[in-house]
């Protein structure tokens, strides 16, 4: 007996069906799940999810597009990867399928060799997009896709996160999903960059600073040109604008100034997080160096570290 390679659900209520791939997929390696109808199989999911699910289309009680259409609505089981069993050649049945998220078909009568290869193709796929997302959501980054209107198109559990604590700190609603948009900041800022993706300049990050919290995103496209990938951060930082402005004698305005030198961040781009022209940055420059007796953003910075080793 090979080490199991997967689990995977067979739904169907034919009996020869079931007892064909249980024992193909069986003696292949595979831990197999079998439901008879769609209502049993989306209760069965509850207590374990399979790998890739083989779906049935014509079933009694909910048919298998309902059942696909059902798990592809919720977040726990949209990512399984679901192949359809069908006798239906029609072209208008295939295209339904996978309207509702199905991956691929197969056509009946069933053939065990074309089964695994399927199967085969199915779970290296999965499993290149599982390392994927578990590389993201173990660092400090987070990641989603939109298409050209902005909608959400593929969300990892860190993006997710990433956005709900922006929607929570923004004071936005915090419902967002694949298929929905993006929060009203992030949609506006990603439209722009739609509207004139063709420029040959890279496009300013967007960025909000709110209580303390540094929320940035980056926009790239994808490699087929009908989605782009946002990359998102978060930095909480270490600073503590009240005291660093109390023990500096400086403005609020000024401390945040320092706070973004210190974080490598130009003028220009200053003048976008704070709301502010260049020239106006600059001018507070200005007043920094001259209360801290300065000439240089290095020996700002140094200045402000300095402090803060002293008072600790």
């Amino acid at each position: 007996m090979t080490a199991n390679k997967g689990i995977i659900m067979i739904v169907d209520d034919t009996p020869d069906n079931l007892a064909l791939l249980s024992d193909t997929l069986s003696e292949a390696g595979f831990r197999v799940l079998v439901a008879t109808d769609g209502m049993s199989a989306l209760e069965q999911i509850n207590y374990l999810k399979p790998d890739i699910i083989l779906l049935d289309v014509m079933m009694p009680g909910i048919d298998g597009f309902e059942t696909c259409h059902r798990l592809k609505s919720n977040p726990t089981t949209r990512s399984i990867p679901i192949l359809f069993m069908t006798a239906l050649s029609e072209l208008d049945h295939l295209l339904r399928g996978f309207d509702e998220g199905a991956v691929d078909y197969l056509v009946k009568p069933i053939r065990p060799p074309e089964v695994l290869v399927r199967i085969d193709v199915q779970l290296t796929q999965m499993r290149t997009i599982k390392r994927a997302e578990e590389v993201l959501n173990n660092r400090e980054f987070s990641a989603l896709a939109i298409n050209k209107e902005g909608i959400i198109t593929w969300l990892t559990p860190s993006g997710a996160s990433w956005l709900s604590e922006f929607a929570n700190t923004h004071s936005l609603p915090n419902d967002v999903d694949i298929g929905q948009a993006l929060p009203t900041p992030l949609i506006e800022w990603a439209n722009a960059y739609l509207a004139n993706h063709e420029e040959t300049s890279p496009p300013l990050p967007f960025e909000s600073y709110r209580v303390g919290i540094e929320f940035s995103c980056k926009i790239t496209p994808c490699l087929h040109g009908d989605e782009y990938l946002l990359v998102f951060e978060k930095n909480s930082g270490e600073w503590d604008l009240e005291a660093v402005r109390n023990s500096l004698g400086l403005t609020i305005r000024e401390t945040e100034i320092l706070m973004w030198i210190s974080r490598g961040k130009t003028n220009k781009e200053m003048g976008i997080i704070l709301g502010s022209s260049p020239r106006t940055i600059n001018k507070h420059l200005e007043h920094i160096f001259e209360k801290l007796g300065v000439t240089t953003r290095t020996a700002a910075v140094s200045a402000v570290l300095q402090r803060q080793t002293n008072l600790d």
